[in-house]
């Protein structure tokens, strides 16, 4: 009994000793982040509030970053996620949607979604997630507004060094303290000893599992940066006409805007009608059988008029 005493008093100090060491080294760790997080960015964020702001800067070099306070002064790369929204135009849709797809592969990125829509117009849109290296982010967006008619573009950026630092710093303080307990383990002869050192070990190996998989997903966001892309397919591109200075070029755009208005709106009536033609005919069916009933009231056939009979006088002699 006593030497079990003894034991429950070894593991509790160990236990306090680990929570101290793990808890002082997040604390230096997120006030050198903070501390180091502004100047890592040159470009200001719009959002003050938050990490999140339009950017129109340069991605920052592989040396930008910022001090190890426990690595010996040793520098620690940025840990940026870029992302940028897209809606593009073009006239040649087939076209576009193959050298994007093109595009993505040569730059050695991949399509985390792609959907194209049809609709009753004729014309077709498609809606693109697509996961970039982070090197090849602004090659990327140049090159899509040289295949399409860029009528939007929005660009941010977020600074997850805080948050990426503190989880791998309690992340090496939580295998630490798994490999201590593993040991104590070993060590132990009383059942209520191992089954409180068992029960510290699971928290353990959870909560380092929990870790490895936030800092996994934060090497795959800042690794691959996320392009939102719509294409729209278009008549005619948006925004693009030569602004008319004289009297008669004036008179010239707007009559070949009308044009193409009148006949954008032909087209329109005619898939409209493709579309709906089985009505048309039940409807023309119809009005014919009405108009015909109308007609009938209103014109009755007239009765044949009876001739009046003539007396029989008889033949004479």
């Amino acid at each position: 009994m006593k030497r079990g005493l003894v034991w429950a008093l070894a593991l509790a100090m160990m236990l306090a000793l680990l929570a101290g060491c793990g808890g002082s080294t997040g604390g230096d760790t997120a006030s050198s982040d903070v501390s180091v997080s502004g100047t890592a960015n040159s470009a200001p964020m719009e959002d003050a509030g938050g990490s999140w702001g339009a950017w129109t800067d340069e991605a920052p070099s592989a040396e930008a970053g910022e001090t190890d306070p426990d690595g010996g002064g040793r520098l620690r790369e940025a840990k940026m996620i870029y992302t940028a929204r897209m809606e593009v135009e073009t006239t040649g849709f087939d076209a576009a949607d193959a050298d994007l797809r093109t595009l993505v592969e040569v730059l050695g990125g991949y399509f985390e979604q792609a959907a194209v829509h049809n609709y009753a117009s004729g014309y077709r849109s498609g809606d693109y997630t697509v996961r970039i290296p982070a090197d090849q982010f602004h090659p990327f967006l140049e090159r899509v507004g040289t295949l399409c008619h860029v009528t939007y573009q929005e660009e941010f950026k977020e600074n997850v060094s805080e948050q990426y630092y503190d989880a791998e710093s309690r992340l090496v303080t939580q295998q630490t303290k798994l490999e201590r307990l593993q040991n104590l383990l070993a060590q132990a002869e009383n059942m209520e000893d191992i089954i409180t050192i068992e029960s510290a070990i699971s928290d353990t190996e959870l909560e380092i599992e929990q870790l490895t998989g936030t800092l996994r997903q934060y090497d795959s966001l800042v690794d691959f940066s996320t392009v939102y892309i719509t294409l729209q397919e278009v008549y005619q591109l948006s925004n693009v006409e030569e602004p008319a200075t004289s009297f008669g070029s004036r008179i010239s755009a707007a009559f070949a805007s009308g044009w193409r208005g009148f006949v954008s709106a032909l087209e329109g009536v005619a898939v409209a009608l493709a579309y709906g033609w089985v009505w048309l005919v039940i409807l023309a069916a119809a009005g014919a059988a009405a108009g015909r009933i109308l007609w009938k009231r209103r014109h009755p056939k007239a009765k044949p008029e009876e001739k009046p009979e003539t007396p029989d006088t008889g033949s004479k002699s």
